[in-house]
């Protein structure tokens, strides 16, 4: 009987690892999947030469026949990531995911807001990689091994801002809403809706021509390597950056608890002793090496990576907006232009809300020389000079240079898209 057992396992174990020869040969390449995070599928690899692997190799999805065009908005927090993802959110053929990142996030370190450990980031960005992969090809109920309290019977109320996306707040996700709803606010959307019912939102996303995810939780763009080169995918980066000085500002605005110490040295002219400069040159860094790589074009990026400045995005709206949808290859939508027409020409009333995106966007973008002193703008250029520089912002060399809006601290670049 032991024998017999050991010639069964031995069998099973072959024509495993014959199926999964035929799939690397398939594939030409391998791919990693993590469908349950924990420390067994999720631990470290030990193959210094390939840092992207941090879990177990095996075969994932089908290819990507209908050769959608994903597309992953690449940004950090107050960089104008949420305009940006509206773009695709208005897009009557793209279904579109705000941050579902954020589940990986809290449910792998759940009391960091950002965690600055080498060995928290490798799994969480693994982990995320997976999850993505997953999401780009439908398959919605892998969100179910992040969300807290798990969905039964694949519903929740608990993903992470739904209402930012239209497709999960419109039918067949939502079938309550009447004819007066098109346009529901994001809060309105949770109300109406009721709770997410994943298997329709499944299928929804398969209806739709392509998916688009905003995430600020990807550091740089060398991390989204595995699923660049990934044929299934026919994934598209779009990097979007700020000016440093503009995501500080906003940051201190939004987040008061968060940069109180930034606050304390802008209202009394003191730099605090403990003030806790990662909270800026973390950005600065993540810029540099990600924009680097991008502008160095390697292969593996062609025709997959463009870089938008957030700054020219809101001077001239439509014409950036049509450079992006002409990178990506897919057709504009009216209701894209009728969005950017509604949403750029807001007055000072309507930026309120520190989520929203009707507003003044040329406005907003220089909104930053008037809220930062100009001690805290020297400081930053200082730890930010060769970013600042990389992408074509100017320092400011006094207070009046600083606030003369006639003097334009952007330069006039034109950052082709790798094709």
């Amino acid at each position: 009987m032991q024998c017999s057992w050991k010639a069964v396992l031995l069998l099973a174990l072959a024509s495993i690892a014959i199926q999964y020869t035929a799939i690397r040969t398939f594939t030409a390449k391998s791919f990693h999947s993590c469908p349950i995070p924990s420390p067994v599928n999720c631990s470290l690899s030990q193959d210094t030469d390939a840092p992207d692997r941090l879990c177990d190799e095996s075969p994932t999805f089908s290819y990507n026949l209908s050769r959608k065009t994903h597309v992953l908005i690449l940004a950090t927090t107050r960089s104008g990531s949420s305009f940006v993802g509206q773009l695709f959110n208005q897009h009557f053929d793209v279904f579109y995911l705000f941050e579902p990142l954020y589940h990986v996030q809290y449910t792998l370190i759940p009391k960091l807001t950002q965690s600055k450990s080498t060995t928290d980031r490798r799994v969480m960005l693994g982990a995320s990689r997976d999850l993505l992969r997953s999401l780009y090809d439908c398959d919605l109920y892998f969100l179910e091994n992040y969300i807290k309290p798990q969905p039964v019977n694949h519903t929740t109320d608990r993903l992470f801002r739904r209402g930012a996306s239209k497709a999960l707040c419109s039918p067949p996700v939502c079938e309550s809403l009447g004819a007066v709803d098109l346009h529901l606010e994001e809060g309105d959307c949770v109300k109406k809706c009721g709770t997410l019912n994943l298997t329709l939102a499944t299928e929804s996303c398969r209806e739709h021509g392509h998916v688009a995810i905003k995430t600020v939780r990807v550091p740089e763009v060398s991390d989204l390597r595995a699923l660049v080169e990934d044929p299934r995918l026919n994934l598209k980066v779009i990097q979007l950056v700020r000016d440093p000085r503009g995501i500080l500002a906003s940051r201190s605005e939004t987040f008061r608890d968060t940069y109180r110490l930034w606050r304390i040295w802008d209202g009394t002219g003191r730099k605090p002793y403990n003030l806790d400069v990662t909270q800026l040159t973390t950005v600065c860094e993540d810029f540099w090496n990600s924009v680097s790589t991008g502008l160095n074009r390697p292969p593996w990026l062609k025709g997959k990576y463009m870089l938008v400045r957030y700054e020219d995005l809101a001077r001239n709206p439509m014409k950036k907006t049509e450079e992006i949808y002409d990178f990506l290859g897919i057709p504009m939508d009216s209701n894209v232009e009728r969005w950017i027409q509604n949403n750029t020409r807001g007055d000072r009333s309507s930026s309120k809300h520190k989520y929203g995106t009707v507003r003044n966007s040329a406005a907003t973008a220089e909104k930053w020389r008037f809220r930062l002193s100009y001690e805290i703008v020297a400081f930053t250029q200082h730890a930010c000079q060769q970013v600042l520089a990389q992408l074509g912002y100017k320092t400011a060399g006094s207070e009046e240079e600083l606030k003369n809006l006639s003097i334009s601290l952007v330069e006039e670049r034109d950052f082709l898209p790798f094709s």
